[in-house]
């Protein structure tokens, strides 16, 4: 676990009330702390302790977890779904093998997920961008387009 450096946590509160647009006396008063604390909190004077930054993530209507982490409380890192706990337990596997399946695993974890942060990012109004079956993404239009063309009939072939 990493030493929580006070002046960062302190400046991660500030910012975050700063973008919240939450004065320093109300994000105090939702935290149910004084004012003179979380101004020494915010200036790096003072070091919170877990329930106090809990208070204060539930002012800034952030999850505790982000601050615990910026304070060094908590470690960021990614959850394990097992699959990696297996694949390293698994003694059929030498080390390569295993490092290039988890490799693998990573990889498909990270494609998946800028994918559904581009269709969050787009929305339902905006047809930017799609993810087709393959997981390409692919511009909206052409796959409208794919779908909504008519098929024409050649009027020299019609009598």
């Amino acid at each position: 676990m990493r030493s929580m450096s006070v002046n960062s946590i302190g400046g991660y509160i500030r910012e975050q009330r700063e973008q919240a647009r939450i004065s320093m006396r109300q994000l105090a008063q939702a935290a149910g702390v004084s004012n003179p604390y979380l101004s020494q909190i915010e200036r790096g004077l003072r070091k919170p302790s877990a329930d106090i930054l809990q208070q204060i993530a539930k002012g800034l209507r952030i999850s505790a977890e982000a601050l615990y982490v910026q304070a060094g409380i908590l470690e960021d890192r990614p959850a394990d779904s097992g699959v990696r706990s297996a694949l390293l337990a698994d003694p059929e596997l030498n080390e390569r093998q295993k490092q290039v399946l988890i490799e693998i695993y990573e990889s498909f974890r990270k494609e998946n997920a800028a994918i559904a942060v581009l269709a969050e990012d787009a929305g339902p109004a905006d047809d930017t961008v799609l993810a087709d079956g393959a997981g390409e993404i692919v511009p909206d239009s052409t796959v409208t387009l794919q779908a909504e063309t008519p098929e024409t009939e050649d009027p020299d072939t019609t009598a």
